[in-house]
């Protein structure tokens, strides 16, 4: 054998670089599946799932193709569990004269490989994954020499450098960048209309060994297969994207903020998962996206407020993991050092927003990107949960978490661990947000307009206790300036009664009753 090419489970493309002058007479795939990928943070079942049936498929695509794919199951009698035991355990069988992977999306990962490879004495070729759009180098350049980064302006290099929604001067269409403004639409009290159900695609032969085999070996894993219907292969995935192309993009950019009990799909894309697991280019999201507002289907703004996530956010937060890393995620700005919750993990807990979103998030491995910052989020900065803890629970519950994405999000945007990196300010609010963008608080026995009490929604008594515990730190950012000033209109018995039951929520777990009198 020639070279053997390593195929992650996230990096389902069979053109990526990787595969750049492969001959099936001479080289062949290397897989497999390890019970520590599921088990180094706990990983819930539709995440494995998801995971598992992309990578069977994609084997039994490439051995149809007539390429030879040496794949080990999990459930193998030889399987050591670990990427680095089974590279070893197939180098020392195959014995190729080389090893060629793509970039890993992992530092742990990549870490391992190169450990590995380097103890065999083996040569390892790590290639660029041209998947996205920024490259690592191209990545470090923008940020060498820059005292702030900030997405938005990397946004603006992106959209010039690809040519996205530009007029034909070169100029953004419509004569701005960003139309985030026209993006933060709540419903009214009827709630969302014209909610079609995204496109589903029941489980196969394959998938549905899977479920079975998930459902047995990680029987005591968190999360519910009972409703998976994810894309698991390129065809899927392009169904999915057309899917929500034709019937959702129109209303996402109003809506993609807004939040709705019971109904976790909204006008979403669902695309996210297939993106990161590499059955899906972002090259065709984003043309797709744009042609449809060139063609009058869709408005500019949620045209623009798609791409950005894309060709912005994902882009961005990729490149900030990689350079940062390892050292950013042993960050902790903020001294958090509370434990996460139990209701995490089972969704029982007596708020309404926090029962719908992690709810929805065990029984689908999903919730949108204001579900996770401005609510699971959120409730975990105000708590003052360690940043590991939350950044575990986030890598492991939903099926699009790869820990390049996952981690910046979650440690940097969410919480403010780096101190900044990530966001200019901590996302810090009251209750009164997730009543102005849903119909949660209708629902729930807290009221968010109140501090103190025993109805007193928790989000509004610990964003005070918050600003108290932090207010040094936070006074010293301009962006948090009027939120810290606020302070001053606090009366000594009102703060103490903050303090007092910000402290009693913390002792009961986070979850507030048994210092209010209320069980749940």
């Amino acid at each position: 054998m020639r070279n053997l090419v390593l195929v992650l489970g996230d990096q389902l493309n069979a053109d990526a670089a990787a595969f750049d002058g492969f001959d099936p007479a001479q080289d062949a795939v290397w897989m497999a599946e390890v019970a520590r990928e599921s088990e180094h943070v706990p990983s819930a079942k539709p995440r494995i799932a998801l995971f598992l049936s992309a990578m069977r498929h994609f084997r039994d695509a490439r051995r149809a193709a007539g390429v030879t794919v040496h794949y080990t199951e999990i459930n193998d009698s030889r399987n050591t569990q670990t990427l680095a035991g089974e590279l070893r355990r197939a180098v020392n069988t195959l014995r190729p004269a080389g090893l060629i992977v793509t970039e890993p999306g992992e530092h742990r990962v990549w870490h391992d490989l190169e450990t590995a490879a380097g103890e065999l004495g083996q040569p390892l070729d790590i290639r660029a994954d041209r998947h996205f759009l920024c490259s690592l180098d191209e990545f470090r350049r923008h940020a060498a020499g820059r005292k702030q980064l900030r997405m938005e302006f990397f946004y603006r290099e992106m959209r010039r450098k690809h040519r996205v929604l530009l007029d034909k001067a070169g100029e953004p269409e419509g004569g701005q960048w960003n139309f985030d403004h026209d993006n933060r639409g709540s419903f009214t009290k009827a709630g969302p209309d014209r909610l079609r159900p995204p496109a589903a695609f029941a489980p196969d032969a394959t998938t549905a060994a899977v479920i079975a085999l998930v459902n047995t070996r990680f029987a005591a894993h968190h999360g519910e297969l009972g409703s998976f219907d994810w894309p698991v292969t390129p065809e899927e995935a392009q169904r999915a994207l057309r899917d929500f192309i034709e019937h959702r993009l129109a209303d996402f950019g109003r809506y993609q903020d807004a939040m709705w009990a019971d109904e976790p799909w909204l006008y979403h894309s669902r695309l996210s998962a297939a993106m990161n697991l590499k059955l899906l280019d972002p090259r065709e999201v984003i043309r797709a996206a744009e042609n449809a507002h060139r063609e009058g289907r869709v408005s500019l703004a949620s045209a623009e407020g798609f791409i950005r996530q894309i060709l912005g956010w994902r882009e961005y937060v990729r490149g900030i993991y990689w350079l940062k890393m390892p050292h950013y995620a042993e960050l902790n700005a903020l001294g958090a050092d509370q434990p996460l919750p139990d209701f995490y993990w089972t969704g029982k807990t007596g708020m309404a927003c926090l029962r719908d979103a992690i709810g929805q998030t065990l029984r689908h491995g999903y919730a949108h990107h204001i579900q996770r910052l401005m609510v699971t989020g959120l409730y975990s900065l105000l708590l003052g949960v360690r940043p590991k803890e939350i950044c575990g629970w986030y890598l492991g519950v939903y099926v699009d978490a790869v820990e390049w994405v996952e981690l910046p999000n979650t440690h940097g945007m969410s919480q403010y661990a780096d101190g900044g990196l990530m966001a200019s300010k901590p996302y810090a609010a009251t209750g009164a947000y997730i009543a102005r963008m849903s119909n949660h608080c209708a629902g729930c026995r807290f009221d968010p307009a109140k501090k103190t009490g025993a109805d007193a929604c928790p989000f509004t008594t610990l964003y005070w206790d918050f600003l108290l515990r932090h207010e040094a730190l936070l006074a010293a950012n301009q962006r948090m300036a009027l939120q810290v000033k606020n302070l001053a209109r606090l009366k000594p018995g009102e703060i103490a009664a903050i303090r007092s039951r910000a402290a009693a929520i913390r002792a009961n777990g986070g979850e507030p009753g048994a210092g209010d009198g209320l069980l749940f």
